[in-house]
């Protein structure tokens, strides 16, 4: 009796576990499908491009020679992209296909950014630096264009604001597929609007993103800077939006006041709803997360919880270099044949560990706290610490306030949400006015600069 081409691979798979190490097997060779057996080939689907180059370059000959008894005669081991997996992130070759595709909007036949289906509510991993976004965009997704309108995220790159905003749009498609959803990048709506001008196509344009829109998500708002055409057409597209009660998220890598160029009425209508911020993740949070990576590309079995919190005590800078590492890692594990430990792993992240230690050792005092900050700050003003953190407007604090606020976030690089807890529970904006007024009032008062500097050197004394 003839064998189909999926018993054929069955075997060879089999045998392949004598040869190749376990974590081979399940990262590189299980994810494919046998498609077909004809004429001497026997033709493997795999997720994509990069994974069958990989297994050609690294597996084939092995494969060929292992399905030789199998058929009883030479085959030669042909690996291809499975067509229905095409359209799907390359990260995706570690990932069991999901049982359901996750609902994505309506299709719109211009150049749409289409929404990477792994970027969900359920795979946000939720510490303490982005606790706040998070809640923020759950609430607007339960009540789009009621709650937090617009919803401005903002943090540096790689910490999750894509994968927030279109957390969003994934909740708000599964509970209403009619829902109309437009996610762009703003460099890409700055290319629209100059198109639009240059083919005299601006209605078109006005409809595209004023009319036939429930949810518009903008990507890096503040590529926005000193396009001052763009700006305008963008001031009256959130006009019309928000009017309609449709709901705007926006992401960028500053709050609304810093970005440079932006014109103050857009600054405004950025504020209307709410800002908020997501940091550096903290040591659990950064376990957190590749625990989260872990599960979700099924490498329980292939990476260690050791090695995993290896990679998270030396790896700080964001999340995408978290996953980054996971990739590396299993490539260079695969390249070696070797299991995954934290020795390899030190041997495959060294140019990440060094740049990690670098860093410590460019920092070698060791970080005052906010309240040293209070302390410091408080004695030198004639204050208390109390009073800084006091509901108090009175000058005598209000000087010394905004001073301890710039050093807390100039000195310790802390987030505007954390001042503002630790003075009080005080508004972000109120953070940035008093940074702002500091710098302003060092900038031309030399005496009040150097008391500022007498304060900042005290933090450091032993």
């Amino acid at each position: 009796m003839q064998l189909s081409a999926k018993e054929v691979w069955k075997r060879i798979l089999e045998d392949a576990h004598r040869e190749l190490p376990d974590h081979t097997i399940r990262t590189w060779l299980e994810p494919t499908e046998a498609i077909a057996l004809d004429e001497g080939k026997l033709i493997i689907g795999a997720p994509d491009q990069f994974a069958v180059e990989w297994n050609e370059s690294k597996h084939a000959t092995l494969l060929a020679k292992l399905a030789e008894p199998v058929l009883g005669k030479a085959t030669e081991i042909v690996f291809r992209v499975q067509e229905d997996r095409q359209k799907r992130p390359q990260m995706d070759f570690f990932v069991a296909p999901p049982a359901s595709q996750a609902v994505q909007p309506p299709a719109d036949p211009r150049n749409v950014q289409p929404l990477n289906e792994r970027y969900t509510f359920e795979t946000f991993v939720i510490g303490k630096s982005n606790e706040l976004a998070a809640a923020a965009a759950h609430a607007v997704a339960e009540s789009p264009g009621k709650t937090y309108n617009p919803l401005f995220i903002y943090g540096a790159t790689g910490l999750g604001k894509t994968h927030l905003m279109q957390a969003i749009a994934h909740h708000v498609c599964e509970r209403n597929p009619a829902t109309r959803v437009l996610y762009v990048g703003a460099e890409q709506f700055i290319n629209e609007v100059i198109e639009s001008i240059h083919s005299r196509t601006t209605p078109e344009l006005k409809r595209r993103y004023r009319v036939d829109v429930d949810l518009l998500l903008v990507d890096d708002v503040h590529f926005l800077e000193g396009k001052e055409r763009t700006q305008e057409e963008f001031f009256h597209t959130f006009n019309a939006l928000y009017e309609s009660n449709k709901q705007i998220v926006l992401t960028s890598d500053r709050p609304p006041k810093e970005i440079p160029g932006l014109e103050a009425r857009l600054v405004s209508r950025f504020e209307w709803g709410m800002v908020a911020d997501i940091g550096q993740p903290d040591l659990e949070h950064r376990i957190a997360i590749l625990q989260k990576k872990q599960e979700q590309d099924h490498l329980e079995l292939t990476i260690p919880d050791d090695v995993l919190r290896f990679i998270a005590e030396h790896v700080r800078s964001n999340v995408r270099e978290l996953e980054g590492c996971i990739i590396k890692l299993l490539l260079f594990a695969s390249l070696k044949h070797r299991e995954v430990t934290i020795d390899l792993a030190r041997e495959a992240l060294v140019d990440k560990i060094r740049a990690s230690e670098d860093a410590a050792a460019a920092t070698p005092r060791a970080m005052p706290s906010v309240d040293r900050v209070q302390e410091v700050v408080a004695r030198r003003w004639g204050v208390t610490p109390e009073g800084l953190r006091s509901k108090a407007r009175i000058k005598t604090l209000t000087v010394p306030r905004q001073i301890a606020m710039f050093l807390a976030r100039e000195v310790l690089q802390m987030q505007l949400v954390e001042i503002g807890q630790a003075f009080g529970g005080r508004d972000h904006s109120t953070v940035i006015h008093s940074v702002d007024k500091v710098e302003r009032q060092m900038a031309r008062d030399r005496a009040f600069r150097e008391r500022v500097d007498l304060a900042r050197q005290e933090l450091f004394a032993q």
